[in-house]
């Protein structure tokens, strides 16, 4: 499964010029522990790694070759002194980590009092220059941030970029198994070489029937600890047949087992799958809820991008939620969110419960499924689609916006909300349209435009803003 509560892992790559060391003896040790401040500064938001200053091209290389062998999912290069930027080159050629270079020096104003020592420790500017210029020419594009290290801003900066950096190598990790693709959807067809390739998750189609083994070896005692599980989450409607209830938990524990046995990090299923296969009384609407908030990737009817983005959510953002618009409601100014029953109930409005339901559903051919019931939770939220284009291009398509505080909608029965775009919906959706957004859509709670972006600046992926 993905790994979404670590921090991420980054180093610090402090260059700097050996040329002071001879009348400066001290300088070394006092711009290490400059850069072991920093480190200390961001500790909340990173597990951040600093062993020494590197002075030499060797040195560079084997501090960068140490962050790609030791779990890293980063390289945050600071500037100690003036370092001439033509070490970095070889280093960087055969890095494989997203790397940011923070514009920073350790006495953010300039004073009165300001003579040679200071002039020489606080000169890191040229050398960024100098660094960025080479690794431009290089073609390798830093994201690049110029702050007071003690800021505020500088500390969110480096937490949006490492969630990013982390993510993209939770996307190079991720395995995703796809039952079935729904016939005639056109917006949720790729390459999967391609999103390997580009991207990063590896997408296998598997046969459904092997996660229906799994459910035979499924017992009771684990049922059971599966309803009690349900029974603190949810709001169970006593109308909820007991039996389908247990069907749903058997199945959910069925796919469970299936994802963990092959390491899948996320699935797709289309409805039909089951029905087609004939040994199936239910399709998965609970067990696909379960799953997400578990931490688990998920979309529906095979579209395995929007299965990749909900992963990548967990990871940059937490808890990301599948969804689609369902209606447009141009007097709220939003669109009414939802999908056919499944969503991660993670992001579920704290001030009402989390209802489980006996689901009449009126597609798919099986009997009704247990299914979650609930509004998230009213504040910013950003809404993302990934979009497969011609050759190997792949373009996000990212909405900001609000979830609306709206009164309970007492006969849908699936999970629900409004979603107001800043840009409003008329213009966000005409947007949308050209840009090629799809009809899935991967959600997280919060402001999270900047991580996206990032993101698509490390996975050197288009991003458009509607």
């Amino acid at each position: 499964m993905l790994d979404s509560k670590r921090k991420p892992k980054i180093g610090i790559l402090g260059i700097m010029h050996g040329l002071y060391d001879e009348k400066q003896p001290q300088i070394t040790t006092q711009q290490e522990a400059f850069a072991r401040q920093v480190a200390l500064r961001l500790a909340d938001v990173a597990d951040v790694g600093f062993s020494h200053a590197a002075k030499s091209r060797e040195q560079i290389e084997q501090v960068v070759r140490d962050f790609n062998t030791q779990g890293y999912d980063g390289i945050m290069i600071i500037m100690l002194l003036y370092s001439p930027g033509f070490r970095l080159i070889a280093a960087l050629r055969e890095n494989r980590l997203p790397v940011m270079l923070a514009n920073i020096q350790p006495i953010p104003s300039v004073t009165t009092d300001w003579d040679w020592a200071r002039l020489t420790t606080n000169q890191g500017i040229h050398g960024a220059q100098d660094t960025g210029n080479m690794l431009y020419h290089a073609g390798i594009r830093p994201a690049v941030v110029t702050e007071d290290w003690k800021s505020d801003a500088f500390k969110s900066f480096v937490a949006d970029w490492a969630r990013a950096a982390k993510t993209a190598g939770e996307l190079k990790r991720m395995r995703i198994a796809s039952f079935g693709r729904m016939k005639g959807m056109g917006d949720i067809v790729g390459n999967d070489e391609i999103m390997l390739r580009v991207l990063g998750p590896e997408v296998n189609f598997e046969g459904i029937g092997d996660v229906r083994k799994r459910m035979d070896g499924v017992t009771d005692k684990e049922i059971d600890a599966q309803i009690a599980e349900d029974s603190r989450n949810f709001a169970i409607d006593p109308r909820l047949p007991r039996e389908n209830h247990r069907y749903a938990a058997r199945l959910q524990l069925g796919i469970e087992q299936f994802l963990k046995e092959f390491n899948y990090d996320g699935y797709s299923a289309n409805f039909g799958v089951f029905e087609e296969d004939g040994r199936f009384t239910q399709i998965p609407m609970l067990a696909a809820s379960n799953l997400m908030a578990k931490g688990y990737a998920y979309s529906n009817e095979g579209d395995v991008h929007t299965a990749a983005m909900v992963g990548a959510g967990h990871v940059l953002a937490g808890d990301g939620h599948f969804t689609e618009m369902y209606s447009l409601d141009f007097e709220k100014d939003s669109a009414l969110m939802s999908h056919m029953g499944e969503g991660n109930w993670k992001i579920a409005r704290k001030d009402r419960p989390i209802r489980l339901i006996d689901r009449e559903l009126e597609i798919g051919g099986l009997s009704n499924p247990p299914t979650t019931v609930f509004s998230a939770q009213p504040g910013p939220a950003t809404l993302v689609s990934l979009v497969p284009l011609e050759g190997v291009v792949y373009r996000l398509v990212v909405c900001q916006g609000e979830i609306l505080d709206t009164p309970e909608y007492k006969t849908v029965p699936m999970p629900y909300f409004h979603f107001k775009p800043d840009t409003g919906i008329r213009r966000s959706m005409d947007n949308w349209i050209l840009a090629g957004g799809t009809h899935h859509q991967a959600l997280v709670l919060g402001r999270q435009l900047r991580r996206w972006k990032m993101l698509c600046e490390i996975l050197k992926v288009d991003c458009v803003t509607v």
